[in-house]
């Protein structure tokens, strides 16, 4: 899982168990890492959509998935603490994926109401972050949102907590369900 005790992308996702022809949402995709593995897993047949705030790191993603040819992967510019700023339709995904993201929000709730309403009945959010600022190399301490108010916020928002899963040295991995 580990390489250097920091989250290597093809061994997270094994705990995700997505299957082929899934529809996933990554929400703070940043420069793609995880929507290029995300792509691979969930096959020809499924989609991903990659969403970012940032335009110059939207602008950078699309150019690497036009390079890698990867057609099931969608780069979408998105606001999600917006309602409706992520642009997916409502109930679509069978998975959201939301890594290192959290912490960065704003306003967490609006962001997880956000991607709450793109997931089907039944899905799958999939939250990793931070487990402590590690001495800067992480966010700054009073940005760190703990495993216990990750929870919290996920469960407030509708959703139902399933499970921790290992996601390496410095971060918690949270599974829940969408009502």
């Amino acid at each position: 899982m580990l390489e250097r005790s920091f989250i290597v992308p093809e061994k997270l996702i094994t705990h995700f168990h997505l299957r082929h022809g899934d529809k996933v949402g990554d929400f703070g995709a940043g420069a793609g890492n995880f929507a290029v593995v995300l792509s691979r897993a969930v096959g020809s047949t499924g989609r991903v959509y990659a969403c970012e705030i940032q335009r110059n790191l939207v602008e950078a993603l699309a150019e690497r998935i036009r390079h890698e040819r990867l057609s099931n992967v969608e780069v979408i510019w998105s606001d999600i603490e917006s309602d409706g700023g992520t642009k997916i339709e409502t109930g679509v995904l069978d998975a959201a994926v939301v890594i290192n993201m959290l912490f960065q929000a704003e306003d967490r709730s609006a962001a997880l109401r956000e991607i709450g309403r793109t997931l089907r009945a039944g899905g799958k959010l999939l939250l990793v972050d931070w487990s402590e600022s590690w001495g800067g190399i992480g966010p700054q301490p009073g940005l760190v949102l703990s495993q216990d108010e990750a929870r919290s916020l996920a469960e407030t928002a509708g959703f139902t907590f399933e499970r921790v899963f290992e996601a390496g040295g410095h971060h918690y991995g949270l599974s829940f369900r969408k009502h």
